[in-house]
């Protein structure tokens, strides 16, 4: 998936014969191979991965370059970022995209073995932290994260969903290195832990979450969003490449942004597109990739998105993954500015799309917005044989959820939703009356 993970370690003690290769991997003269990294089931990479690929908008860009070149793209496929820096450092793998904390390891790599990276755009980002979610086994009776104190939680070392748990825990004053007994698993084993019940809990980061919860294997403990602190993905292109070939990362750039505007205009076709190619649940996908997904798309290096990641370096310290990390010096956004032209300075500064209720009709292909959780319950309790998923925004977050998997609470007459149940029980202690309601009491309740 997009965080390095047990891996991470190991790679940064690969010997420095993994360098050597071609600046261009596969170039004859005529004929260029260009190699790209991505990560299938990240689904927030897509736009310079799976729905890139399969859109072929970076080929039709190579073709129109005019240069008497003949280009070829090697697309590469691989489970976590780590094999992906191990391969760019190598010289095999030109342009990569991963998650916001495998990016600064990307960056560490590089610099220790002399073959620098730099981060060129972003693909997905959430500007609140929403795209990592800690999890409990569905009859779990934890309920709080000061609940965890003692119990085993799995995570994958190294990756965001580990800064989370780290910075959650601090939070409520629980030692994360000793007041929990953490088990460090690739996702897949960490999800088959918490099934098996070897692991009380499980911080991941999308689409793991979001996946289980809709499976019926997990329920949310923690929204991510709560931390208040950017999470996102980006590419990572090799330094030496970027100066060879700065057309072709130009090129790149530009089907970057347009693989965007198709995700950003046919959400519904966008998801289904990737579950087909990752055999992930398109109601999984859309969760996170939709028109009011968890994730909002835009090539764009925001300054939010640079802060974050500045702030996640000590995370990786800590963990002794890497040690200091000129962020300002990775960060290179000179060929997403080029690529992009006029429209860059306006996206820098966009703001993503306010949060909204949707239902995914079955055999629709375009979802029905609501201006309010209790409208959509309205729409649902009318349409329940009609309903392929139906989506809420947290009340207090924003975090899109699965209106079924959500924690209600009447207030008045008022219908809210949250993720998990610590903000919906705080969200009660601050109002008078209201209180935490089953989902079968808010669709009776809705009109």
């Amino acid at each position: 998936m997009k965080r390095t993970a047990v891996a991470a370690a190991a790679l940064l003690l690969l010997p420095l014969t993994a360098c050597g290769g071609n600046a261009v991997a596969g170039s004859d003269g005529s004929t260029v191979t260009v190699t790209v990294g991505y990560q299938s089931k990240t689904i927030n990479t897509v736009t310079a991965g799976t729905l890139l690929r399969s859109l072929g908008y970076f080929e039709k860009e190579l073709n129109a370059l005019g240069d008497g070149k003949h280009y070829k793209v090697d697309w590469q496929d691989y489970a976590t970022g780590a094999p992906i820096t191990a391969q760019m450092t190598a010289g095999k793998i030109d342009i990569g995209s991963m998650g916001d904390f495998p990016l600064l390891i990307n960056a560490a790599r590089g610099k220790q073995l002399g073959r620098p990276t730099h981060l060129v755009s972003v693909t997905g980002y959430n500007l609140r932290g929403g795209l990592n979610t800690i999890v409990t086994s569905p009859d779990s009776k934890l309920a709080t994260l000061t609940d965890l104190k003692g119990k085993k939680v799995s995570t994958s070392v190294g990756s965001a969903a580990d800064g989370t748990l780290v910075r959650a825990l601090q939070r409520v004053g629980i030692d994360p290195d000793k007041g929990i007994q953490k088990l460090n698993q690739q996702p897949a084993v960490g999800a088959s832990a918490l099934s098996a019940g070897s692991a009380d809990a499980l911080s991941q980061f999308v689409a793991w979450p979001g996946l289980l919860t809709f499976q019926g294997k997990a329920k949310a403990l923690y929204d991510g969003a709560q931390l208040n602190l950017p999470t996102f993905h980006g590419v990572t292109a090799r330094e030496d490449f970027a100066k060879q070939r700065p057309a072709v990362l130009e090129a790149f750039l530009k089907a970057q942004s347009q693989a965007t505007d198709f995700l950003n205009a046919h959400p519904v076709a966008a998801a289904e597109s990737v579950a087909k190619a990752t055999g992930l649940p398109a109601e999984v996908v859309y969760l996170y990739n939709g028109a009011h997904g968890i994730s909002t798309f835009d090539p764009a290096v925001k300054p939010q998105l640079v802060s974050a990641l500045k702030k996640d370096v000590a995370v990786l310290k800590s963990a002794k993954l890497t040690g200091d990390i000129d962020v300002d010096s990775f960060v290179d956004d000179q060929y997403v500015r080029k690529a992009l032209g006029a429209d860059y300075a306006q996206r820098l500064t966009a703001t993503p799309p306010a949060s909204a209720s949707e239902v995914w009709p079955k055999g629709a292909e375009k979802t029905v917005s609501f201006k309010s959780p209790a409208e959509l319950l309205g729409y649902v309790k009318t349409h329940k044989d009609g309903i392929r998923a139906a989506y809420v925004p947290d009340a207090t977050t924003g975090t899109l959820w699965f209106a079924d998997k959500a924690v209600w609470v009447a207030d008045g007459s008022r219908l809210l939703p949250f993720v998990a149940p610590a903000t919906a029980t705080a969200y009660v202690a601050a109002h008078g009356g209201a209180r935490v309601i089953t989902y079968a009491d808010a669709l009776g309740r809705a009109s």
